[in-house]
């Protein structure tokens, strides 16, 4: 089993990917959901870091520091750097930003590795729906330190496409702020799954593949 099929039946067991008819925020009718909510525990959080370090191991993805976005990004960074460690001997420092600058102690926006000018930063998110996270923190990434954003990975690309556009949020991303968005799968990644029996769901596979034609990007 390759860590992507791994991930995908990770996220069934843990609760994330689940199939039915949902009402998703843009008012789509979908037969998925990713509900990233559901992890919550230690062994998720030790799990997900292992497959962030995968991912940004195959795709060669350069990093002195990853960036977790308060608050759900934070976890999400320190465990991916833990594990780039653990996994592959690759040693890198982790930071995130607060919500207020604080202006006492210490001081500052971050909390962690201090930016410095032309430092390799990789963003940690969990999923882009629409590019908003990425619109906020490129600003304070780089009001910090003129750093290099070698790239951003999240958990799933749906590869749909956004209410006012033929494109997705993470081709988007791209051609807006000249940042590539990589992700541990995509809903391809899942359909052949489903396909080839890594997880159940192949009655769901048809609406899956409609849903797919009719809003894929």
């Amino acid at each position: 089993m390759t860590y992507k099929e791994s991930f995908i039946r990770f996220m069934a067991d843990c609760g994330v990917l689940t199939f039915g008819d949902f009402t998703l925020k843009s008012g789509r009718k979908a037969p998925y959901f990713i509900n990233t909510g559901n992890y919550k525990t230690g062994r998720h959080l030790s799990e997900l870091g292992k497959y962030y370090a995968e991912c940004i191991n195959e795709n060669g993805i350069e990093a002195d520091t990853l960036f977790g976005p308060a608050y759900k990004g934070i976890p999400l960074a320190v465990s991916a750097a833990t594990a780039l460690y653990d996994k592959f001997g690759k040693d890198v420092s982790y930071c995130f930003d607060r919500k207020e600058a604080k202006d006492h102690g210490e001081g500052g926006m971050f909390v962690g590795k201090q930016l410095t000018d032309g430092e390799k930063v990789v963003i940690i998110e969990d999923v882009m729906t629409s590019g908003k996270a990425l619109r906020e923190v490129l600003p304070k990434l780089k009001g910090a330190a003129d750093v290099n954003i070698t790239g951003m990975v999240i958990t799933v690309d749906r590869m749909e496409k956004a209410l006012d556009s033929d494109m997705s949020a993470v081709q988007s991303a791209y051609k807006e702020f000249g940042v590539k968005v990589y992700s541990i799968v995509t809903i391809n990644d899942i359909i052949d799954a489903i396909e080839n029996g890594v997880v159940e769901g192949k009655e769901y596979l048809d609406a899956m593949k409609a849903y797919r034609a009719q809003y894929g990007a």
